[in-house]
């Protein structure tokens, strides 16, 4: 149907001195076909790799790490990793990514984290687990508050352990969930980033490393405590979800400031759990 609107002349002219052309999609064609699933992930902290020991190939992005902790704890073999990617390649412009060949029809996909599951289940079965591997309801339920707790107190430490960023990234930096519960926590509150003096409206929150750190402490000390002398935490037979996230978290703190790290390495547990699962991480990939 004729649209009922119609352009003025002197605009139709000179919109038709810039014709639109479409052309059909160009075929990507790969010099290297895809053999193995490959993580993209955030570069590790030293990108020279030890071939004899597969070292050096951990993530230093905490949220990469998790997801190569809990492809390995699932028991994933041959997963080739990639830190050549940008974020601005990975599905939403974050990593990490999964790439998976798809032999019977000649294709690849590619994963966001939230999928990753689904594959793994598809591979290994345990997907219709209603305990997600946990012994009963109430682990499962206890298990909960220890990802928030990771996910908020520790990881508000870790990030502020990291390298101070530039002021104004971090003005423009995006609060997540875990910043915001640990800001309601804290008492008094912390004072915003931007003001009533700023140019820019009141946004997110300045939470200092000293702020927080007696609950970061009372973290790592209930995590080592409800670890014990157990192989996987809340005593579970085999490792599930929570191990992946805590290994990655206690990882990653072990390489942060004295301050912080230093609240792991006196616990000799925690110590020789990450020891013992970093090894299984390690073997579970190969450089791509």
């Amino acid at each position: 149907m004729a649209s009922v609107f119609s352009l003025p002349e002197p605009l139709q002219r000179f919109l038709s001195k810039f014709p639109l052309h479409s052309y059909p999609p160009i075929p990507v064609i790969s010099g290297r076909p895809l053999q193995n699933p490959t993580l993209w992930i955030a570069p590790p902290r030293t990108t020279t790799v030890d071939q004899t020991t597969d070292s050096n190939i951990l993530s230093a992005d905490v949220e990469c790490l998790k997801w190569q902790a809990y492809l390995a704890l699932r028991k994933a073999t041959n997963i080739a990793i990639r830190w050549d990617i940008s974020p601005e390649g990975g599905i939403d412009g974050r990593l990490p990514c999964l790439h998976t060949p798809t032999f019977w029809d000649n294709k690849n996909e590619l994963l966001a984290p939230r999928h990753i599951p689904g594959w793994v289940d598809g591979l290994f079965g345990g997907g219709n687990d209603p305990l997600n591997g946990y012994k009963d309801e109430t682990l499962k339920d206890e298990s909960h508050a220890w990802v928030s707790l990771l996910e908020g107190v520790v990881h508000a430490a870790l990030t502020l352990s990291e390298h101070p960023q530039p002021l104004f990234s971090q003005l423009f930096r995006t609060a997540t969930a875990g910043g915001r519960a640990l800001a309601a926590t804290l008492s008094p509150p912390p004072a915003p980033l931007t003001g009533l003096s700023s140019i820019l409206p009141s946004y997110g929150t300045n939470i200092s490393l000293s702020s927080i750190q007696g609950q970061y402490a009372e973290a790592i000390a209930s995590l080592s405590e409800r670890l014990g002398t157990d192989t996987w935490f809340l005593g579970s037979e085999n490792p599930t979800a929570l191990d992946a996230l805590a290994f990655a978290y206690l990882h990653c703190l072990l390489y942060s400031t004295d301050s912080t790290r230093i609240e792991v390495t006196r616990r000799v547990n925690l110590v020789a759990w990450e020891q013992r699962v970093r090894t299984q991480v390690e073997t579970a990939f190969t450089v791509a």
